[in-house]
């Protein structure tokens, strides 16, 4: 009888939180409001970008039959470490039962829910011709499954949203009921979530590794750097963020945590550091055939220079971000950390966008130097993007910090009587 009467409080309860968590989403101080127009209208300037794009088809961009792969896929493989970086606060939580950890656990999750819907959009603006984009679901379109390392690429994104978007729920529909979360509902998700996590960025560079025709990623240490400069990259976003809700949203977020995801950086960026260096000496002092993309990176070749500034301009802020984070003032002032997390999110992102995957195509297999650069159509349909990841990732936190502020049932029950005492999201 009571388990009956749980489950019909369950099923008049959800429309109300729903409801109510649109609410919460969509109500705010002036500076909320100014954010959201700003970002609505850089999404709308890359919607419009995008909708030419269809139109007139992929000569709007720099691409061509020699350069296949740029901006998008540069952004989605970047991003993918983004979103495997997020683990990065599930698995202090969970794994070593850092109990500060547990009470900002749910950013690393909403992060890496934004972080897989850019990726998505990403794949979808590539594509071309949108309409085909059934083709990507194995059982539905011809997608060679199992066989294409793409098809488990797409499976294993879109595990990892449900796995992120189920435990983000759960938690926060348990605050709204008042009741605490069972741990079979959602602790089994989140450890399934840290393999998972690992193997999104895996088999994303396994997609690359698995083209022989391009030797420039025909390497072993890929995937590794993958996952290390996920693990860079996505730290590094997580502490931006609590630096910003503390500035903008009044968040009162214990230090512990950004202490703990700065330890963790210091390791990675270092390991990062050294597998790209292992990565330039085996280039250029053992030589051989396949050395003329990683010398038109580095060097330029024959003439060609267009990727020389981006990657040394990556290289350069990695190394000061790796010295700032190894120096002790990245734990005391706050300037010096934001200056280190933003110069490794952009070193990072040069690293593996522009100087991975537009280098996999130059020089080409007939041997010809056909230099790219991204047109204004594909920045602003970036540009769009991004904007619509900080929009989900700015709604699903403005429901999410009434819980994380310990105000879950007033805010979101709209009791004005409950209890306003801090409960920590386990």
């Amino acid at each position: 009888m009571s388990l009956g009467h749980d489950r019909e409080q369950h099923w008049i309860s959800y429309p109300r939180f729903l409801v109510r968590a649109v609410a919460v989403a969509t109500d705010g101080p002036f500076g909320f409001y100014a954010w959201m127009t700003v970002l609505t209208a850089v999404a709308l300037v890359g919607a419009n970008a995008w909708a030419n794009q269809v139109v007139q088809g992929m000569i709007t961009t720099g691409m061509t039959d020699h350069v296949s792969w740029g901006l998008y896929i540069a952004n989605f493989t970047f991003m993918v470490g983004v979103a495997a970086g997020g683990v990065m606060m599930v698995i202090p939580a969970y794994l070593y039962h850092d109990e500060e950890m547990h009470n900002v656990v749910i950013l690393g999750e909403l992060v890496a829910v934004s972080a897989i819907v850019m990726c998505l959009l990403f794949v979808t603006v590539d594509l071309g011709r949108p309409d085909r984009f059934w083709h990507l679901i194995p059982g539905l379109g011809r997608f060679n499954f199992p066989i294409s390392m793409l098809t488990w690429d797409v499976i294993v994104l879109n595990v990892y949203l449900l796995l992120n978007l189920h435990v983000c729920g759960y938690l926060l529909y348990m605050r709204f009921l008042r009741r605490p979360p069972a741990a079979r509902w959602y602790v089994p998700f989140v450890l399934v979530s840290i393999v998972w996590a690992i193997s999104i960025h895996t088999v994303t560079a396994f997609l690359y590794e698995g083209l022989g025709g391009r030797p420039f990623w025909n390497s072993a240490l890929l995937a590794p750097r993958f996952l290390a400069s996920a693990f860079v990259s996505g730290p590094a976003f997580l502490i931006a963020v609590m630096f910003a809700l503390r500035r903008f949203a009044g968040l009162d977020l214990p230090s512990g945590p950004v202490h703990t995801l700065v330890r963790i950086v210091r390791i990675t960026i270092l390991i990062n550091l050294l597998m790209v260096v292992s990565e330039v000496f085996t280039e250029f002092y053992a030589g051989g055939a396949h050395t003329a993309s990683a010398q038109y990176l580095f060097l330029g070749l024959d003439g060609s220079r267009g990727l020389v500034p981006w990657i040394w301009t990556a290289i350069a802020f990695n190394v000061v971000a790796a010295g700032l984070f190894l120096h002790p003032a990245a734990l005391r002032r706050a300037p010096v950390l934001i200056s280190a997390c933003v110069l490794s999110f952009v070193g990072i992102w040069i690293e593996k966008g522009m100087g991975l995957i537009i280098p996999g195509f130059i020089p080409s297999t007939l041997h010809e130097i056909v230099e790219y650069a991204p047109s204004l159509v594909e920045w602003k349909i970036t540009a769009g993007i991004w904007a619509f990841g900080l929009m989900v990732l700015t709604v699903a936190l403005k429901i999410a910090l009434p819980i994380l502020a310990g105000r879950g049932d007033d805010v979101l029950a709209k009791n004005p009587r409950a209890t306003a005492s801090p409960v920590a999201v386990r």
